[in-house]
């Protein structure tokens, strides 16, 4: 789009964009990593996840930016029970100066960068608190399960029974070009960019007709499949989407201030569809970060009690 781009990275997983500028830096070096950076920035983006390096990046671009874009995450909100919660929901603590980042204490550490933040740009700065973030390349293996779930063979499909339970992403594509209209546009505060909420029932119905799948779905109660070892969400043998007790909210919050100020969303059949074409390409069969192996999903069929099992 014509824009200049300088990427701050250390390079360790893969290079910046082509056709950007590379600053390469240690962010854990403290002032050192931005000693080579001159000149002022007409934006800054910061996708940080741990406070002491968020801090430093203020320190030194802050007053050199003409605007500031965090993204946080909708994981900083303390509470996830209330379906269409919107950004005056409360927040969690903030992570404590010294305490190490975790994955346990993830919104925490997001909101003690939102009160970096506001406090060095004067509460001028675009809070993007993204929701769970989708599409093609997606490295977490989650959304694209389903889809690829039923792509692989034609046996029967275990899925958890919460056909009206919300499912809620976004396209990748759709929360970058919403970053870069806020910092064309200068478009501050906290914003959720989440997707419409959309009925886990749908989208299974449509994965089985992007795949043009024959296979059968089993759906399976969530107290057995808790009971069976099953876990929820994301990482090894769990069924993503699929949410505890007590999160009717977290995959339903409200997006309806990020879209009156501009944020769009393409349909998410058509993030599925792109999906689906990226999982082909990397693998129908490959290991995977999420999503049930094909011999727990084989086992927990098999012992369904409507299957004739325990």
């Amino acid at each position: 789009m014509g824009h200049d781009v300088t990427c701050l990275a250390r390079g360790m997983t893969g290079e910046p964009p082509q056709g950007s500028t590379w600053a390469r830096a240690d962010r854990s070096a403290g002032a050192d990593a931005y000693s080579g950076l001159a000149g002022d920035w007409d934006a800054v983006i910061e996708v940080a996840r741990e406070p002491e390096p968020a801090r430093d990046a203020l320190a030194f671009l802050a007053g050199r930016a003409g605007h500031w874009t965090f993204v946080s995450s909708c994981s900083a909100y303390a509470d996830h029970s209330v379906p269409g919660a919107a950004e005056d929901a409360a927040l969690l603590p903030a992570l404590p100066p010294g305490t190490p980042s975790t994955a346990e204490n993830y919104g925490e550490s997001k909101v003690a960068i939102e009160d970096a933040t506001l406090d060095a740009t004067n509460g001028k700065a675009h809070l993007c608190r993204a929701g769970l973030i989708s599409g093609p390349g997606d490295p977490t293996d989650r959304y694209g399960y389903w889809p690829s779930r039923y792509a692989r063979n034609s046996t029967p499909v275990l899925v958890p029974d919460i056909a009206h339970h919300p499912t809620q992403v976004i396209d990748v594509r759709d929360v970058a070009a919403w970053i870069l209209l806020a910092a064309e546009q200068g478009i501050t505060g906290a914003l959720n960019a989440c997707g419409n909420p959309v009925r886990f029932a749908d989208l299974i119905n449509a994965c089985q007709e992007a795949s043009a799948s024959n296979s059968a779905t089993v759906t399976a109660a969530e107290e057995w499949l808790v009971e069976q070892g099953a876990t929820y969400w994301s990482g090894p043998d769990s069924l993503p989407l699929w949410l505890p007790p007590g999160h009717d909210g977290f995959m339903a919050r409200s997006n309806r201030a990020a879209r009156a100020a501009g944020m769009l969303l393409r349909p998410w059949q058509e993030t599925l569809v792109d999906t689906l074409r990226d999982e082909r390409i990397r693998g129908l069969e490959r290991a995977r970060k999420a999503g049930l192996s094909p011999a727990t999903e084989r086992r927990l069929v098999d012992m369904l009690p409507s299957r004739g099992g325990d």
